[in-house]
């Protein structure tokens, strides 16, 4: 089935069941769909047609989703844009991605009018999709489950930024494997908080909320009180958080006195998890599950189900229905039980493509290479213990930052913190710890090390302890290594 005929098939048979709740507004079922409809005669005037690509630039809102929809009915394709990019690197990708149309909300649309007048490409107040079906006729609707609907560049950790395209089948994919993950049915409520140009905001469970029929309340941005303040007043059932937002719900004020009690699981991914934020929202009784992928995976991959959270707690969890996954070691053998080895995936979820670069060595023969370093028990259970890029090789032992990160993160005296190898002409690498304070706290490197006394191997812990104010982040809070190095080397 193609992406949207799933919504017109809940307008028809459970047409006033509440869809997407957005700052006070409710929107039914039938009213989604009649958005859509009218959306899509907006795009078909604008003169989108099958394979054009249209970039969206603004927060979170019901807009996103409709566009998307829309979209996928023509067979084009939905750029959603990060709003905290600079006017250069929006105008890189849209350059790179040739987009015909550009569709803003109203507190980006100073901005998105210098970028339409750098590319040249077309513009859309996103209150225009909004105008009477009645006003535009009708043209046939060419998207199907093959068709190309969603390109979403990367955060670009290291690098260029890449364009991953997924199939609307792609996508459909990943909703049936995500809803097993956190078994989702219509009668859900999705607290969606996170951003829609990631496919964690996107993916994860907002649209197979919506592919389910059940409901989604979607915040225009994430605010660790509002959060909390949907918990107790919306009473959802579901919500997805990544560290950087775990974090800042535990810290709030409110978090202690918060009724969290309707929520059946809270999700979690986007890297590692530091143990403690686990147990915060365990000692509330609230499991904590996972998922793992990326964005060209879809990216529900691996993960922890409800029924798994307490007893394997910090697991990434087990492989995907649907999905196939392989531990490979650096001379091209598969890991054994307990070894480490690179992540591959293979499923009907993956991407189909990069954008204008079909033989990206990162996906071959149906295989996606991650670059992801993880290793598996006798039970099937997947621990995640870092980027092979970021893997230190230091006297010729394998140290993988993930687990120092770990014990730095379970300090009281530490906001935040990162590992990266320093090159060294003894050692080939050492460890370098980036440490970012608590307000307020006296630490200092020498309490840093003895937080590794009898806990690690010697040749694990830090040799240098660096303190900055904050570390370099991506959007969803995936620390920016490059950003680190170049932070280090200016000490």
């Amino acid at each position: 089935m193609d992406l949207a005929s799933r919504i017109q098939r809940h307008a028809q048979r459970s047409p006033d069941k509440l869809a997407l709740h957005h700052e006070g507004r409710d929107i039914s079922y039938a009213q989604l769909w009649q958005h859509i409809d009218a959306a899509t005669a907006v795009l078909h005037a604008a003169g989108v047609r099958p394979g054009d690509r249209v970039a969206w630039l603004g927060l979170n809102h019901p807009d996103v989703l409709v566009l998307l929809f829309a979209l996928a009915r023509i067979g084009a394709i939905l750029l959603p844009l990060n709003y905290r990019l600079a006017v250069p690197e929006h105008a890189a990708i849209l350059a790179h991605a040739g987009v015909s149309l550009l569709v803003a909300d109203a507190p980006h649309e100073e901005a998105a009018a210098a970028w339409v007048a750098h590319s040249g490409c077309g513009f859309l107040q996103a209150s225009q999709l909004a105008v009477p079906v009645s006003a535009h006729p009708q043209r046939e609707c060419e998207g199907d489950a093959n068709s190309p609907v969603l390109l979403v560049y990367t955060s670009g950790t290291s690098g260029q930024p890449k364009g991953v395209l997924h199939s609307q089948s792609g996508l459909v994919w990943n909703c049936l494997i995500s809803t097993h993950a956190h078994e989702l049915t219509a009668a859900d409520h999705v607290l969606s908080v996170l951003p829609l140009f990631h496919v964690g905001g996107l993916c994860i469970q907002t649209l197979p909320a919506l592919y389910t029929g059940a409901s989604v309340t979607l915040h225009s941005r994430f605010d660790a009180g509002a959060w909390l303040a949907g918990v107790a007043m919306r009473r959802p059932t579901l919500s997805l958080l990544v560290p950087a937002t775990l974090r800042a719900v535990i810290e709030h004020p409110a978090f202690a006195v918060t009724d969290l009690s309707s929520l059946r699981m809270l999700g979690t991914g986007s890297s590692t998890i530091p143990s403690s934020m686990i147990a915060a929202f365990h000692a509330r009784g609230l499991p904590v599950g996972q998922v793992y992928g990326a964005t060209e995976t879809g990216p529900v991959s691996i993960y922890l189900r409800r029924e798994d959270a307490f007893s394997h707690a910090g697991s990434a969890g087990q492989v995907g229905l649907h999905v196939e996954v392989r531990l490979v070691k650096e001379a091209g053998e598969d890991a054994r039980t307990g070894e480490v080895g690179e992540i591959w995936v293979r499923g009907p979820n993956l991407l189909a493509s990069y954008w204008k670069d079909p033989d990206n060595p990162a996906f071959v023969d149906g295989w996606f290479h991650t670059g992801d370093l993880a290793r598996c028990d006798e039970a099937g259970f997947y621990d995640i213990v870092g980027r092979s890029k970021d893997m230190i090789i230091s006297g010729g032992e394998n140290v993988y930052p993930a687990e120092i990160e770990n014990l730095l993160a379970d300090c009281p005296l530490v906001a935040e913190a990162a590992v990266v190898g320093e090159p060294d002409v003894r050692w080939g690498e050492v460890v370098v710890a980036v440490v970012v304070r608590k307000p307020g706290a006296a630490l200092d490197a020498a309490q840093v090390l003895q937080l590794f006394d009898g806990r690690l191997a010697r040749f694990k812990h830090p040799k240098r302890i660096v303190f900055c104010d904050a570390l370099p982040k991506t959007a969803l809070g995936k620390i920016q290594k490059a950003g680190l190095l170049a932070a280090i080397a200016a000490q």
